[in-house]
């Protein structure tokens, strides 16, 4: 055969040649930070599917900076570190935490979301795969069953809603936004609110979900015959509740006045209690440091979203009125009766809030235990329950739960309502 013909490579030394066949092939480089930067569309595994969430990464100048989305809310992770191929996002105030790492290509996380809980620890499966997505697959993708969109061509409005668990029955009322197949929105309790819900209704299917760190949400609900909404509620990795939504009037779609769910045992109208700060001293109401002043009284956990939503105002009004004779004193009822770690998860309460008045340590979060600690307040019934005493001592309004800024209009009312009773207070003498 002429050589010129011949293969290029039979033309090399077979010295050459056996070094090249021996050579290593080129390593893969290990991932960094870098690679995480980015839009994320994540997914816990709840019981009921997919509850997806949308996630961000963004590199900052002394590392990274993570942010959970849901609809209008994006909210900071406190912590985000790579280190060994491991990612960690931090919820350092709810003791929550997800750890991934990257599944083969840099397109892809798998991990494990982790939250401490009464119970001990709530955790779900976690992945998330990279770039801007729909939050929910379409439903013929999932294999989900369809609804009867034609009873109900659309979700929008507001709905008179009653959920269902084995401990009884709730009532809600939810606000739906509409726009093409995606939705928005919440339901409102007695006591507080489902968060910033984000999702779609599409082939007879309403989907919505919640992730804030400390709740993982999932709805699914599909239209009936008669245009009514029936579906199932899943939060965390235990919890399940059924519910049934009805359209209405948003005139006459109502709950339970949370102004009038608690009131006073005790025969003069005063509200006692002693609980240690967190240098270990006690505190009382009947302290000098209180009296003659107007006192909110906040019942809390450091774990609640809604006592969360609450502490800046509380902590923003202990510093615009404190001149005026406002004190502002929160009672916490935390996971467990060991002591360091309540006081640990307080310290990063007030830390997150900036707040600046006095947090006792109370007891735990079970509501009937806590109501025992509290025998002048005929229950306790939400966290967080917001007390406004008078300048005598006296107390005069008990606000059960908060309804956070998910709620939108219905946020901005309790909160003037707040103030509007706060600024009276401190109007009258003592």
């Amino acid at each position: 055969m002429n050589s010129r013909l011949r293969p290029w490579w039979l033309l090399l030394p077979v010295s050459l040649l056996a070094a090249l066949a021996c050579a290593p092939a080129e390593e893969a480089l290990e991932p960094t930070a870098d690679d995480l930067v980015g839009s994320w569309r994540a997914v816990l595994a709840s019981p009921g599917g997919e509850l997806p969430f949308g996630l961000e990464i963004e590199r900052e100048r002394h590392g990274l900076r993570g942010f959970a989305i849901n609809g209008e809310e994006r909210l900071p992770f406190s912590d985000v570190t790579f280190d060994g191929g491991r990612l960690r996002l931090v919820f350092a105030w709810y003791d929550s935490r997800i750890e991934a790492e990257f599944d083969g290509a840099l397109d892809r996380l798998t991990g494990i979301w982790s939250k401490t809980v009464p119970a001990g620890v709530s955790s779900l499966a976690f992945s998330a795969s990279r770039g801007e997505a729909p939050r929910f697959r379409p439903v013929a993708d999932e294999g989900l069953e369809q609804g009867d969109a034609a009873s109900l061509p659309s979700v929008d409005g507001v709905w008179q809603v009653v959920f269902s668990d084995e401990d009884g029955t709730e009532p809600a009322r939810g606000e739906f936004r509409q726009s093409g197949s995606r939705v928005s929105g919440t339901f409102l309790t007695p006591t507080g609110d489902y968060r910033y819900l984000e999702g779609s209704y599409e082939d007879g299917l309403l989907r919505l979900s919640a992730f804030d760190g400390g709740h993982a949400f999932l709805f699914h609900a599909r239209p009936q015959a008669d245009g009514t909404l029936h579906g199932d509620f899943w939060s965390r990795d235990t919890y399940h509740a059924t519910w049934v939504g009805s359209a209405g009037d948003p005139t006459e779609v109502s709950i339970p006045d949370a102004w009038e769910l608690v009131g006073l045992t005790s025969d003069d109208g005063r509200l006692e209690f002693t609980f240690p700060d967190l240098e270990g001293q006690p505190v009382s109401l009947t302290d000098e440091r209180f009296r003659g002043k107007v006192v909110l009284v906040n019942v809390f956990g450091s774990w609640c979203p809604n006592c969360n939503d609450e502490a800046p105002l509380l902590a923003e009004w202990a510093r615009t009125y404190g001149d005026l004779g406002l004190e502002v004193v929160g009672l916490a009822y935390e996971f467990s009766d060991d002591l360091d770690r309540s006081r640990r998860m307080v310290e990063r309460f007030a830390a997150r809030h900036r707040i600046d008045y006095p947090l006792l340590i109370a007891g735990i979060s079970d509501k009937t235990a806590a109501a025992g600690t509290l025998p002048d307040l005929s229950s306790v019934v939400a966290y967080p329950t917001t007390i406004f005493v008078d300048r005598t001592g006296k107390v005069r309004k008990i606000h059960s739960g908060f309804a956070g800024p998910g709620t939108g209009e219905h946020h901005d009312r309790l909160v003037a309502r707040m103030v509007t009773e706060i600024e009276a207070l401190l109007a009258e003498p003592a």
